[in-house]
């Protein structure tokens, strides 16, 4: 049976001896202020990984969000989210009166969500270069950002 790299979100940092627990119940790895978790869970797929984790560990940890690690061969993330009964209770109506499922309609709201926000994001940094050529050449401007971007740390960008 396959492993899935699972990614778990807290709503609040875990004080030391609750995290220790956590650990005694499944092999968790923390980042440095407690706030992420990281765990390997055996299931036939994704879903099913992140299923089994919150119900081994929903009680027991403030367990905001819970995503795959790795994107899957589409280039998608699982992203499994308790929500509160009057919450879900809401999220399917919509999905209803939508003719789709919650989470196809979750789905959805997301990606024209992320692409207002590129949009948003392309705006603003044309804004900005306009204003930048306001003050000098297309050349120059260029050169400084070639120049500007030999010069930044190595980061990883998806």
């Amino acid at each position: 049976m396959p492993h899935h790299a699972l990614e778990i979100t807290l709503t609040r940092p875990l004080p030391p001896p609750v995290l220790n627990r956590a650990c005694r119940l499944l092999p968790l790895a923390a980042n440095h202020d407690g706030t992420r978790l990281m765990a390997l869970v055996a299931a036939k797929t994704p879903q099913r990984a992140a299923q089994r984790l919150r119900h081994r560990l929903g009680t027991r940890l403030p367990i905001d969000v819970i995503t795959t690690h790795y994107p899957d061969a589409d280039r998608t993330v699982l992203l499994n989210v308790a929500l509160p009964s009057t919450a879900h209770a809401a999220l399917t109506a919509s999905a209803r009166r939508a003719r789709q499922t919650p989470e196809r309609f979750v789905e959805l709201a997301l990606h024209r969500s992320l692409a207002e926000h590129a949009d948003q994001e392309i705006d603003h940094l044309d804004q900005a270069v306009r204003e930048l050529l306001a003050h000098t050449t297309p050349a120059y401007l260029l050169s400084a950002v070639g120049h500007a971007l030999t010069r930044l740390p190595e980061r990883h960008t998806p």
